[in-house]
C-alpha cells in the first residue's frame, strides 16, 4: 500500500530490486505485464479483468484499451490497485465475489482477462462443475467476435517434474498427483482445458506457451512457432520457495522438443478463446536497461510472416533508430561479401519490420555436425564464418553480436537476422570470432571439443573482459531477474547433493560462479566431493576460464565459520577476505577473528574476486578452501544476533 500510494510506476522496477522480496517483486515488477502488453487492443475496446488483485497488469490494459472494468474479492488489494491508477480515468474497480458482482456487468466486452485466475474457479463458483459454469458466465459478457484470455499454470509443466513445488499448494508433485491435499486451486493440461471449452460450446480457440511461465514471461510461443532445441535455458525461475534440481531442464526440454511434445510439458498456457490473433511469437528483451527495451514479434500476414521490433517505452525509441541505421551501415561494409542482412524498414515511429527468412541457424548446423562427429563439415561452416567476419574488418562499423545463432543459412545463402548490437568502431575480426566461439561453448558444455579445432591457442584473449563491459552496458544499473532470484535467497538443491550418504541439507556447500553477469542459480553447484574430518572441511574449487568472482555458501543454517586456508598451490589468497569492502559488500556475516565469521541467518555466504593471473586455459587451477563449520541452533543464532 505504501509503495502504491507514494511512488510512481517509473519507480517500481528499482523498488523491486532494492526490496529483494518476493511479494513486492510479484506485485510490482514491470515484467508481469509481458503476458498482456503485446495483445491487440485499441482505444475502441472495453476490457474486463477478473481477479485484478494489486493491479500488476491493470495499468497496461488501461493504457491500451478504451476502458477497463476490474473485479476483485479483496478490498485492500483493490485499494492498492486504485492508488496505482490514481492518474488514470478509464478504469473502474468492483469489489466482491465474482458471481455476485457479475450480475451488474454489461455483456459487450471486447476482451476478458483471467491472468492467474481461472484456477480459482472452484472458489468463485459453488457448483458441481465450477470451471465449466465459470466459463459459461464469462461467455455471456463477451461481445461477438471478442476474446477471453486465460493464463494458467500447466499441472504437467516440466518444472514440477524437475523439482519445483506446485505454485498454489506449495507441495512437491501436488498437481501431478491430482491434488490429494485439496485446496482452492486446480490447474489443467491443455487437454483438460479443451474439455472445459468443448463442454461450454467453445470451438474457436488457440494456445500459446509463455516461457519460463506466465508470471514473468520473456518469450511466448504458439503452435505455429514452437521453441527449438537449445532455446529453453532459463529454468531456475521460481522466486518464492526452495526447490530441488532433479534434472537439467534444458536438456529434457530438448528431448521434449525433439519428440514434438512441448505443448504437453510447457510450464504455463495462455489460452485465447475467440478469433485467431496474428502474433505467433512474442519475445521481450526488456530485462535490461530501459533504453534498450524492445519487443520482437513474428506475425502472420497473408500467406507468410513478418518480423517486427518495437520499442516498449519512449526510453528505447533511440535504440530502434540505431538498429535502422545499423542496417544501412552494415550493408555498406559487407557489400560484395557472401552474406546479406535481413532487410529493415521503419513502419511506425516505434516499430521496425523485417523479412521473415527461411532457413536454419548456423548454430544448429554446427551442432548437427558435432552430433555426427563430422569435423570436416563443422570446419567448412566455421571457415566461411571466419571469412565473413574478416571482410572489410578495418571499417569502423562492427556487428558485435555476429554470433552463430544470429546467422540463418538457406542453402548457399547466409543472412544475418539480428544486428541489434552494432557499434561504430573497429573490432579485430579475431576477437569477434573468439567471442562467437565463447558464446557457443557457454551454451553447452558438450561443445568444448571444438576448442582445439578453432582456437588452437586455447585463449579467449580480451573477450571475457569486453563481454563484461558489454553486459554492464546492456543491463545498466538493473540486475537480471536470475540475479534477483538469487538475492531473494531461496535454495535450489541438486540431485547429486541429495544422493550423498548423509543427505543432510544443513551441510550443503554451494559454489556460485560469476563470469561477468553476477551470481545466479544457473551458474552454481553443490559440492558433493570434499574431505571432512569432524567439523573440518576441505573443498577444491576449480577456476574456470572467464571466472570473475566466487561466492561460497557454507550451508543453509546459522553457523560460525573459521577459514583455515584459502590458497592455490603455494599462493595464499586469504587477503581477499580482508579487503576494505568485504564486510559491507561481500558477506552477510560478522567478523569474529581475522579469519572467523558469525552467520545468524539461514543463508551464510562470502564472496571474493579472482585474481586473473591465476586463471589458465592450458592447465587446471584449483583453490583449496579449508573451513571449520560450527552449526548454531536457532535459539543461539537469535541470541548472538
Amino acid at each position: 500500500m505504501e509503495i502504491a500510494k507514494n511512488h510512481s510506476k517509473e519507480e517500481f522496477r528499482s523498488i523491486t530490486e532494492e526490496k529483494k522480496n518476493w511479494p513486492v517483486l510479484y506485485h510490482f515488477s514491470p515484467f508481469r505485464e509481458n503476458i498482456v502488453e503485446w495483445i491487440p487492443l485499441s482505444k475502441e475496446d472495453k476490457v474486463l479483468e477478473v481477479g485484478s488483485g494489486c493491479g500488476a497488469i491493470t495499468g497496461t490494459l488501461a493504457k491500451k484499451a478504451g476502458s477497463v472494468t476490474c473485479i476483485d474479492l479483496s478490498d485492500k488489494r483493490s485499494q492498492i490497485n486504485a492508488y496505482r491508477l490514481q492518474n488514470t480515468d478509464n478504469v473502474r474497480i468492483m469489489v466482491g465475489n465474482f458471481k455476485d458482482v457479475e450480475t451488474a456487468l454489461e455483456r459487450d466486452f471486447d476482451a476478458i482477462m483471467l491472468i492467474g485466475v481461472f484456477e480459482y474457479g472452484i472458489a468463485y463458483i459453488d457448483t458441481d462443475n465450477p470451471y465449466e459454469d465459470f466459463l459459461r458466465i464469462l461467455l455471456k459478457h463477451l461481445k461477438p467476435g471478442g476474446r477471453i484470455y486465460i493464463a494458467i499454470e500447466n499441472k504437467m509443466g516440466l518444472k514440477y517434474f524437475a523439482g519445483c513445488t506446485e505454485d498454489h499448494a506449495g507441495r512437491y508433485f501436488e498437481g501431478l498427483e491430482g491434488y490429494p491435499g485439496g485446496g482452492v486451486a486446480r490447474t489443467f493440461t491443455r487437454k483438460g482445458l479443451e474439455k472445459i471449452f468443448h463442454a461450454c460450446g467453445v470451438e474457436e480457440y488457440s494456445f500459446y506457451y509463455p516461457y519460463p511461465d506466465y508470471k514473468f514471461p520473456h518469450t511466448i510461443f504458439s503452435d505455429e512457432i514452437l521453441p527449438k532445441k537449445g532455446e529453453l535455458h532459463d529454468n531456475i525461475r521460481n522466486f518464492d520457495r526452495a526447490r530441488m534440481i532433479l534434472m537439467d531442464e534444458t536438456k529434457v526440454f530438448d528431448t521434449v522438443i525433439e519428440e514434438e511434445e512441448f505443448p504437453l510439458f510447457s510450464n504455463s498456457y495462455l489460452a485465447i478463446i475467440g478469433p485467431e490473433v496474428k502474433q505467433k511469437l512474442i519475445k521481450y528483451s526488456n530485462d535490461r536497461d530501459d533504453k534498450f527495451g524492445i519487443c520482437t514479434t513474428i506475425e502472420k500476414e497473408n500467406d507468410g510472416y513478418i518480423v517486427k521490433k518495437r520499442a516498449v517505452s519512449d526510453a528505447s525509441l533511440a535504440h530502434i533508430a540505431a538498429i535502422e541505421n545499423a542496417y544501412h551501415d552494415l550493408c555498406i561494409r559487407f557489400d560484395g561479401c557472401q552474406v546479406s542482412f535481413n532487410k529493415c524498414q521503419r513502419i511506425a515511429p516505434d516499430t521496425l519490420s523485417f523479412e521473415f527468412l527461411p532457413g536454419i541457424t548456423l548454430e544448429e548446423l554446427l551442432d548437427d555436425a558435432l552430433r555426427k562427429n563430422d569435423k570436416d563439415a563443422f570446419m567448412a561452416f566455421f571457415k566461411r564464418y571466419e571469412d565473413i567476419v574478416s571482410y572489410n574488418e578495418s571499417e569502423p562499423v562492427t556487428d558485435y553480436d555476429l554470433i552463430f545463432q544470429n546467422i540463418l543459412v538457406n542453402g548457399d545463402e547466409w543472412s544475418v537476422i539480428d544486428y541489434e548490437w552494432t557499434v561504430s568502431e573497429t573490432i579485430p575480426a579475431r576477437e569477434m570470432i573468439q567471442r562467437a566461439l565463447w558464446c557457443y561453448i557457454q551454451g553447452n558444455q558438450n561443445r568444448e571439443v571444438i576448442k582445439p579445432w578453432c582456437l588452437p591457442e586455447n585463449d579467449f584473449g580480451n573477450v571475457v573482459n569486453r563481454e563484461k563491459e558489454f553486459q554492464r552496458k546492456v543491463q545498466g544499473n538493473h540486475p537480471a531477474l536470475s540475479v534477483i532470484r538469487h538475492v531473494i535467497g531461496k535454495a535450489a538443491f541438486s540431485l547429486d547433493y541429495m544422493l550423498t550418504e548423509s543427505g543432510d541439507f544443513q551441510h550443503a556447500i554451494q559454489i556460485y560462479e560469476d563470469f561477468g553477469n553476477g551470481f545466479s542459480e544457473e551458474n552454481s553447484y553443490f559440492v558433493t566431493d570434499y574431505l571432512q574430518t569432524g567439523k573440518e572441511v576441505s573443498v577444491q574449487i576449480p577456476l574456470k576460464s572467464g571466472l570473475k568472482r566466487l561466492r561460497i555458501d557454507p550451508g543453509n543454517k546459522p553457523a560460525i565459520v573459521i577459514v583455515r586456508a584459502l590458497q592455490t598451490g603455494t599462493t595464499d589468497l586469504s587477503y581477499l577476505l580482508s579487503k576494505k569492502d568485504f564486510l559491507k559488500r561481500d558477506t552477510n556475516g560478522k567478523r569474529l577473528l581475522s579469519n572467523g565469521y558469525l552467520f545468524t541467518n539461514n543463508d551464510p555466504h562470502f564472496a571474493f574476486s579472482i585474481p586473473q593471473n591465476l586463471i589458465s586455459d592450458s592447465e587446471e587451477v584449483k583453490i583449496n578452501l579449508q573451513m571449520r563449520i560450527e552449526q548454531l541452533s536457532a535459539d543461539a543464532a537469535s541470541y548472538l544476533n
